[in-house]
């Protein structure tokens, strides 16, 4: 079972400066110091057009693919994912390596999976996700499955190839 225990908005204010940090890591060329495990997203504002940016963690890699996966912790209401919806072309920055993406939004059964699979792949993280979020998933495939069907998972796919 999962279920949202609490509200949990996006980070403004003060917050939103800690949870801004790591984009500054990757601007001065220390990105690599947060390995493969995440990626910096750079995307186009829906009305402004300007350059935004965002960290996001990495749930999968798919070396064949050429495919990164994350999940959307605030859904829809996360900028970065309105602003993808407009313009899905992007940019990511992965360890020092920097690729040309589209995004693309998962559908429900394939984002179940993802989940699940990245739950049994880093069970600790997978755990400790949902309360930063303010979901409880009680550990099981069926509760991952149901956080799946509140949340997003982006997958980026390079376009280089």
């Amino acid at each position: 079972m999962a279920e949202q225990i609490r509200q949990v908005r996006p980070p403004r204010g003060l917050s939103r400066l800690l949870y801004r940090f790591p984009i500054l890591l990757y601007k001065v060329g220390l990105g690599r110091l947060l390995g493969g495990r995440f990626l910096m997203l750079r995307h186009r504002g829906r009305i402004s057009g300007r350059p935004r940016y965002a960290v996001l963690e990495v749930i999968r890699h798919d070396e064949a693919e050429e495919a990164h996966y994350v999940l959307a912790g605030f859904g829809e209401e996360s900028d970065w994912v309105r602003n993808l919806r407009a313009h899905p072309e992007a940019e990511i920055t992965v360890g020092g390596r920097q690729l040309p993406v589209t995004a693309e939004f998962l559908p429900v059964a394939d984002a179940e999976s993802e989940v699940v699979d990245y739950a049994r792949s880093s069970p600790y993280a997978a755990r400790e996700l949902p309360r930063l979020i303010g979901y409880q998933v009680d550990g099981s495939e069926q509760g991952y499955r149901e956080l799946a069907r509140q949340l997003l998972v982006v997958r980026f796919r390079s376009r280089e190839g």
